[in-house]
């Protein structure tokens, strides 16, 4: 026997003790988490800030604008909502302009935009100007909430596109709980000074943003759609796992831009159609049964996002505490810095589930979730209003059920629209699919917010949630029949599952043993390749 060979009936076989050889048969390892796309994502999600530091901070704001400029809860509901409304026109335009100068050069205009909108508030003088600047604020965060989702499903690899497209929702948190915190700092100035400075400090993260955005790469999908494959290449070879999944992308991009798989060129010429002309009528003329499928979870999704009343237990949470017997406006505006905890943590839980658990799970739990708590809010308050005296428990509940209703709102309802409402839609479809999903779910929170103080004066505040639990219901039904599984699948495997609204759990079973079948032919094809490592010599 030779040092390298044993001989067994003429046959020589390589010992293949050498380690590179066994490490042929080891389990592949799980890849990194891609740290490039994941600062990506940062990047793009700063946009959300805008929105969360606005609701946060308006919810506090709003107490001493009311004092200071003396306006009536109409003028109140329509001030604290009306930049949701105000956000449809901006995610109309955002749709255009991302499909015309790219993704980032969007995000760029989203935060000028809102810069100038921040100033204007801080240095409003009467009503009238400070509706101006909710206005124009109101259009950059159009901007924002479209393009972040939009840049970060085109980025993020499929191993962690749930994880990193949750982002803009945590970013919306991480702005929420900052504007909690602003109100509680800057209370301490003199009123009419006070709420000038919450509301002008929004212009800051906006800078950052900025400058991050003149950073970061364009989308891939958005560079192939423009011919540019040499470059897209370059940004899936930095932003994917590993470099044959950077190619499989490459490869499923250039087939839904219609560029045949042997053009290798960096520059390409593609039929361009003209900044989202034939999208519109794609998506509501003549939609096929799976774009049809595709809208309604999209718009669906979004709607209930809001319907369910969250925004009203976020935006009035002072109102809602002095409702339960809370007095000292310091006091309820420290407790809403626990409404912001409370969401930002559960919802940084949620983005690391979201790629383990996948999206239905913990849509439906959440939304359940979401329902019980606002059943049982409603409930404390009702028993609180209708009590001559303080009843310790319903207050205690009362609090209790505010924070784990914005807790199980975060683990699914919170995060899951931005994941889902974009990574569904064809990439043709996409940009200004988004923005149908955006504007649905903005003029939505618009109404809830503009019309919570005259429901809750109609109905009562705890028939008003009871109002938001039935709707939460609802809800849950219509995601359990609908709603396929997206979870680590790529978005062209996306596109697949949709075409039977509820019959769409058999193209996932097919998926799944497509998959399978192409995992064991990989396999196979290892297995013959190891095999090929032994020689076989001259039996004598």
């Amino acid at each position: 026997m030779s040092g390298s060979e044993a001989r067994n009936n003429g046959v020589s076989i390589p010992t293949a003790v050498d380690n590179k050889v066994l490490a042929d048969f080891e389990p592949p390892k799980k890849p990194k988490r891609n740290k490039f796309a994941f600062a990506c994502a940062i990047l793009a999600s700063l946009a959300s800030i805008l929105l969360g530091y606005d609701i946060g901070v308006m919810s506090g704001a709003i107490v001493f604008i009311k004092d200071d400029l003396k306006i009536s809860d109409v003028q109140v509901e329509i001030v604290v909502g009306i930049l949701n409304l105000y956000c449809l026109i901006g995610a109309y335009v955002a749709g255009r302009t991302s499909d015309w100068i790219g993704r980032r050069y969007t995000i760029v205009i989203a935060a000028a935009i809102f810069f100038v909108g921040a100033f204007l508030m801080g240095f409003a003088t009467n009503y009238a100007f400070l509706m101006v600047g909710r206005f124009v604020a109101g259009i950059g965060v159009g901007f924002a909430m479209m393009i972040a989702p939009v840049y970060t499903a085109e980025l993020a690899p499929a191993s962690s596109r749930g994880f990193l497209t949750s982002f803009p929702e945590v970013f919306i948190n991480i702005g929420l709980l900052l504007g909690y915190i602003s109100n509680y700092a800057f209370s301490k100035l003199r009123p009419d000074l006070g709420w000038r400075v919450m509301l002008g400090a929004g212009a800051v993260p906006s800078v950052f943003l900025a400058i991050g955005g003149f950073s970061m790469p364009e989308s891939p999908r958005w560079l192939i759609m423009q011919g540019r494959l040499g470059e897209a290449k370059r940004v899936l070879d930095r932003t994917s796992d590993t470099k044959e999944e950077a190619q499989l992308r490459l490869s499923d991009i250039k087939e839904a831009a219609g560029i045949p798989q042997d053009c290798t060129d960096d520059v390409v010429q593609v039929q361009k159609q003209t900044h989202g002309e034939g999208v519109w009528r794609e998506l509501f003329l003549h939609p096929t049964p799976a774009v049809r499928h595709v809208m309604i979870c999209a718009v669906g999704i979004h709607f209930f996002q809001q319907a369910i009343g969250l925004d009203s237990v976020v935006l009035y949470s002072p109102r809602i505490f002095e409702k339960a017997g809370i007095k000292s406006s310091s006091q309820r505006l420290l407790a809403t810095i626990a409404v912001g905890f409370s969401k930002t943590i559960f919802i940084l839980v949620a983005t690391f589930l979201l790629d383990r658990i996948g999206r239905r799970p913990l849509l439906l739990t959440s939304i359940a979730g979401v329902a019980v708590s606002l059943a049982t809010l409603g409930l404390s308050l009702t028993i609180i209003s209708h009590s001559d005296q303080k009843v310790p428990w319903a207050i205690g509940l009362c609090i209790t059920m505010v924070l784990t209703s914005v807790a199980v709102f975060s683990i699914g309802m919170g995060p899951i629209p931005w994941v889902y409402g974009t990574e569904i839609f064809p990439l043709r479809l996409r940009a200004q699919g988004a923005s149908i999903g955006v504007g649905v779910n903005r003029a939505i929170s618009g109404v809830i917010a503009m019309s919570f103080i005259s429901l809750y004066k109609a109905i009562t505040i705890g028939g008003a949630f009871f109002l938001y639990a039935g709707i939460a219901t609802v809800a849950f039904f219509f995601f359990y029949t609908c709603f396929p599984e997206t979870q680590g699948k790529t978005l062209e495997e996306t596109e697949a599952l949709f075409g039977k609204l509820i019959g769409w759990r058999e193209e996932a079973k097919k998926i799944k043993r497509k998959r399978k079948m192409k995992m064991k032919m990989k396999e196979d094809n290892s297995d013959r390749s190891n095999h090929g490592q032994i020689e076989f010599g001259n039996v004598s």
